[in-house]
């Protein structure tokens, strides 16, 4: 009968450590990845020196559409890093003001020029180099999306 003193032990040393467990603490939860807004994000792409003229649409699930100015389309899906990404920048309060600075050169010899929509928010800039930086977040959704969408 020598298990009874040892199962009595351990008992005794482990009763003081139940009063450190919490019971009203609250559950863990994970970080809330904010959701594109609920209507699609829009870039259109358009001049250059051959008249470029594409149009990617996104879908807040991150299926994308783009359209080139012949009518041909291609189909794709964000991969996870870049939705998450566009999810940041689509809710990052800098695009909103962006939406109403006054842009840069209406015109830019063969530059291209970007118009993006993002909910009521629209923004653009046109691509005339160095003399004329892009509003950031702007600039940023559209390397976004140009890079991911080929």
């Amino acid at each position: 009968m020598r298990a009874a003193p040892a199962v009595a032990a351990v008992a005794a040393l482990l009763v003081p450590l139940a009063g450190c467990a919490r019971t009203d603490a609250p559950p863990a939860t994970l970080p809330q990845v904010t959701a594109l807004p609920a209507t699609e994000v829009v870039l259109v792409k358009s001049g250059g020196i051959a008249g470029v003229k594409d149009t990617v649409t996104v879908r807040p699930d991150g299926h994308w559409t783009k359209t080139d100015r012949t009518g041909a389309s291609q189909e794709g899906r964000l991969a996870d890093a870049d939705l998450a990404r566009l999810r940041q920048l689509a809710t990052d309060p800098r695009l909103a003001t962006e939406a109403t600075d006054t842009k840069g050169p209406d015109n830019c010899a063969d530059g291209f020029a970007y118009r993006l929509t993002v909910g009521p928010a629209e923004s653009g800039y046109v691509d005339c180099g160095p003399a004329a930086p892009p509003p950031a977040v702007t600039a940023e959704v559209v390397e976004l999306l140009t890079r991911a969408t080929g």
